[in-house]
């Protein structure tokens, strides 16, 4: 990173590589003012909180019944959807099913996470394992645009494959662990943080760096086909009950692990191999970009972590040289490509979404007017 000109925010982490970030006269960057005068009054885990949580939970039993479930939740093995998963069964006396995306790189510690809350929640688990032959060779592609979103593929193949499926078996509720206490400071735009499944991405970037063989095995729903048709049209919704109850990460922590057994990971998004070798080295070596600062910004927003500790752990990688070394081995290796075919791939030419056709404008301007309605109230850029 260019550090010419190098700014930090003096009360969160988020620093100028984020290139389009803004700082008020006295130092503060503009996601803790969306959180102060956006996020904050707006959010409410009290007595508020749970008569809005006790109503979500009425309408979804409602609609469910004379249904087998209520309502479905994409299962990661992370705390955020494991603590989602428990709340909807324990504190909203809801019956859902639970919906894992198998794309190839979960770790043992999320497949056993997974197993431990099947078993102590007693609820039915339905995992989509998706062509792994697909997934390799869209995964290269990716790899070959040298853009940074590299994570748009199993993001693809996660979210497309819970809206197919709820859609295809007419289930209406979706409860998704996004939330406010450790992700109210979104990733930006530059640093891989594309706006949603965009299939033109896709397209674009598979006509110029894929093998030319059809991907029909890899799921991929737009969208726009998600935001408009299935959630305005038939009416399918997208519930955040992480919003309406305390979260604190290390209290969800541990309830979790007393409760099941469940093991916590050293760092968010560690429950993917690829995700946690994306985040911890291809991103911070390639392009100087650390997710990390957006996940402890959360953190400091919301009281969870003093910025000195965030600065500390900043200071030096979240896994070891030779544990990373490791990693990179493993996934060329998955990827079927030798580490000198990956170490080619890394040092490639570096690019952006905007180098390849996509419709990011029209996402946009959708993402600014649920803005507007007051429907999404985290800083998108």
């Amino acid at each position: 990173m260019n550090t010419d000109g190098y700014k930090i925010c003096n009360c969160c982490v988020m620093d100028t590589s984020d290139p389009s970030i803004r700082f008020d006269d006295n130092g503060r960057c503009e996601y803790c003012n969306n959180f102060l005068k956006v996020i904050a009054p707006n959010w409410d885990t009290g007595p508020k909180g749970l008569s809005a949580l006790m109503r979500m939970a009425t309408a979804i039993r409602n609609d469910g019944k004379g249904r087998d479930f209520d309502c479905i939740i994409g299962l990661s093995g992370g705390l955020d959807s494991s603590y989602a998963a428990y709340v909807a069964k324990e504190k909203m006396g809801l019956r859902p099913l639970l919906f894992h995306v198998d794309a190839g790189w979960n770790t043992d510690q999320a497949v056993g996470n997974i197993e431990k809350l099947v078993d102590g929640l007693g609820l039915d688990l339905y995992t989509d394992v998706v062509n792994w032959d697909d997934v390799k060779r869209v995964q290269v592609a990716f790899l070959r645009s040298g853009i940074p979103d590299q994570d748009l593929v199993q993001d693809a193949a996660f979210f497309s494959g819970l809206y197919r499926f709820a859609r295809r078996y007419k289930i209406k509720h979706i409860i998704t662990g996004s939330n406010f206490s450790t992700e109210c400071c979104r990733e930006p735009e530059a640093w891989g943080g594309y706006l949603g499944i965009d299939r033109t991405l896709f397209a674009d970037i598979w006509a110029k760096h894929g093998d030319g063989r059809p991907i029909d095995g890899f799921p991929l729903v737009d969208i726009l086909v998600y935001k408009v048709w299935y959630q305005k049209v038939l009416g399918m919704k997208v519930h955040h009950p992480l919003n309406f109850v305390p979260f604190v990460k290390t209290q969800a922590e541990v309830e979790l692990e007393q409760r099941f057994g469940w093991q916590r990971f050293q760092h968010k998004h560690h429950e993917s191999r690829f995700t946690r070798f994306y985040e911890d080295y291809w991103l911070p070596r390639r392009f100087g970009f650390h997710k990390r600062r957006a996940h402890f910004s959360s953190l400091i927003m919301t009281g969870q972590m003093t910025r000195e500790q965030a600065l500390d752990r900043l200071s030096c990688p979240e896994m070891d040289e030779h544990f990373l070394e490791q990693e990179f081995e493993y996934v060329a290796h998955k990827l079927g490509l030798t580490v000198s075919e990956l170490q080619t791939l890394f040092d490639n030419p570096k690019t952006t979404y905007r180098d390849f056709n996509n419709k990011r404008w029209l996402i946009g301007q959708g993402a600014n007017l649920l803005r507007l309605l007051g429907l999404e109230k985290r800083y998108f850029r």
